[in-house]
């Protein structure tokens, strides 16, 4: 039995990456760099990192690893961490030098249809899309776990899920940043009584290093241990969060539930510099659009204009704005909407792009496509990266969307249900709580699922995963994972390094250059000279939070020399690389 004092593990060396919130023109010391020979885990949370890594010490492979992390993740960082949510899942596999794909994201219930957030006047009830239980589109994290596991893992369900279930039923000690977390979100989602029964117990968030237990979410894993899959989507458990959608108005039924199902993919990829990159296809938009600007910036040496120069930066600005702009007309669910794949990522649809863009000159976001819109998005979703000593890598990002979902927990389950129905386009053109707007190919219809920014990533060197990467951030985990991408490859950085350089985005609209801080005043004068609008901390409304807690949060391994390196983005409070 894995108890939770067996999560402190001995053999191991642990480190969070070294980090300043007011600057990042230091690299980190090659020193303090997380290393080691058999595997090693990232997480945004230290004691899921810590039960990956003791799957992998059991002999279990880089999948059983990456399975425990995610049942445990839903006990210790319920914000994002779930069994009530869905994502996304790119495997490599040693064996076969092979990589696959695992669509585990939410459905639309059979009962969904196009205007079901509209009110009398045509106009989107966001209020009903956004927090009602008709927010929540059916859960698919339990399914894709055991999918992963029972098709790629080596160990059995009742060792990978034993750790979550310990976790919730011994409790754990609380965190200082998840008593804050949910501090801040008891106005919110405290208003609901099952919700106040299971977070708020006391009438207030646990104590930091208080002991907190889940018993209610330890039955659930206990009947997913003892029945697998049907333990969720059928039975008793099915039965609860149908119940409860009933009892609130929602639609999810036990049908709904028994007839979901996931998706095994090919992967999207392309090279970028003799580098093989893989990553998560539609509906995710992201791994066309990393690759497509990874194929817009192969024609320039990016190493030669120098990391974060304004040169630099102008280059990658200019492939994100077409990308952003692509992404607002071609994405959606491959089953409802032909997706022009091939074409977008094309090298030769790269290049076409590269020669339209000026290079040292701005070209404003309303003549790259006529269509403006606000994209923004959800960054409650937590990623994972996992490498083994077999040589396999998993890249795993999943969500809630909103932090804590809609706020609401399925009575009797401890389950936190997810409102990624708002991540549909409930009507075209209008937006969804984070001001991202959609097209038809996003629209609602039962059984679709909708367009996510998750860009689950590896990139493999000479037949051999270099790097398994992913980020937090919703519409800006694209332009994260590209720079920690181009990082590692163009500039020849270790993965700390990578992941605490100064980042920056842009959306193709708002026509604006969000930077974190860190970036030389010299840099930023340049770009304003070149015509770029700028977003710094400190301007334009921004000085109450300090811009690089907006921009991504990386969580990668690296495999090098015959070495295992990690980082756990430190822009992030408690998280954690791990390896032994």
């Amino acid at each position: 039995m894995f108890k939770r004092t067996r999560l402190i593990i001995t053999s191991i060396f642990i480190s969070w990456c070294a980090l300043s919130t007011t600057a990042f023109t230091k690299p980190v010391p090659v020193q303090d760099i997380p290393t080691a020979k058999n595997g090693m885990v990232a997480s945004q949370e230290a004691i899921a990192s810590r039960v990956g890594v003791s799957i992998l010490k059991q002999g279990g492979n880089a999948i059983d690893a990456a399975v425990a992390v995610g049942f445990a993740l839903a006990v210790t960082y319920p914000r994002a961490g779930n069994i009530g949510g869905g994502g996304f899942m790119v495997i490599y596999h040693a064996d076969n030098k092979k990589a696959t794909a695992i669509d585990y994201r939410e459905m639309a219930p059979a009962a969904s249809h196009r205007d079901m957030f509209l009110n009398k006047d045509g106009q989107v009830d966001h209020k009903k899309s956004r927090f009602s239980a008709l927010s929540s589109g059916i859960p698919g994290t339990v399914a894709g776990m055991i999918y992963a596991l029972e098709k790629y893992g080596t160990l059995p369900i009742e060792t990978v899920i034993q750790p979550a279930i310990d976790l919730a039923t011994d409790g754990f000690t609380v965190p200082a940043e998840l008593e804050r977390s949910l501090t801040r979100s008891q106005r919110r989602i405290g208003q609901y009584k099952t919700t106040a029964s299971t977070y708020y117990p006391d009438g207030k968030a646990p104590e930091t290093g208080s002991i907190f237990k889940q018993p209610d979410l330890a039955s659930v894993l206990i009947t997913i241990r003892d029945k697998g899959r049907d333990g969720f989507y059928k039975g008793e458990v099915a039965e609860k969060i149908a119940t409860d959608s009933a009892n609130n108005n929602g639609i999810i039924t036990m049908q709904d539930l028994a007839d979901y199902r996931v998706i095994e993919r090919a992967p999207v990829q392309g090279t970028y510099r003799g580098h093989k990159i893989i990553a998560m296809p539609p509906p995710s938009s992201g791994g066309i659009h990393l690759i497509q600007m990874l194929n817009i910036l192969e024609h320039w040496d990016i190493k030669k204009s120098k990391l974060n120069s304004a040169e630099t930066i102008n280059r990658q600005v200019e492939a994100m704005k077409r990308a952003y702009a692509d992404r607002s007309q071609h994405l959606g669910d491959p089953s409802f909407y032909n997706v022009p794949v091939d074409h977008l990522i094309s090298k030769d649809y790269g290049e076409k792009i590269y020669q339209a863009i000026h290079k040292t000159a701005v070209t404003p976001s309303e003549l790259i496509a006529p269509v403006k819109l606000t994209m923004k998005e959800s960054e409650q979703t937590t990623h994972y990266s996992v490498m083994d000593k077999f040589g396999n890598a998993v890249a795993n990002t999943y969500t809630l969307n909103a932090s804590y979902g809609n706020g609401r927990v399925a009575e009797g389950t401890g389950i936190l249900m997810n409102n990624e129905m708002d991540d549909f386009s409930s009507k075209p053109g209008a937006p969804n709580m984070f001001g991202l707007i959609g097209a038809e190919a996003n629209a609602i219809q039962a059984g679709k699922r909708p367009l996510s920014s998750m860009t689950p990533a590896i990139v493999v060197k000479d037949g051999r995963p270099l790097l398994a990467t992913g980020s937090v951030g919703g519409s800006r985990i694209i332009t994260s994972v590209l720079q920690a991408i181009s990082n590692v490859i163009d500039h020849d950085m270790d993965i700390q390094s990578a992941t605490t350089a100064p980042r920056f985005h842009h959306q193709w609209i708002p026509d604006t250059v969000v930077m974190e801080q860190g970036f030389e005043p010299d840099t930023i004068n340049q770009l304003r000279s070149m015509g770029y609008k700028i977003d710094l901390p400190g301007e334009m409304g921004n000085s109450a939070t300090p811009a690089w807690k907006d921009i991504g949060f990386i969580q990668s391994v690296m495999f090098k020399e015959g070495v295992f390196t990690g980082c756990a983005d430190p822009r992030r409070p408690h998280s954690l690389a791990v390896g032994y």
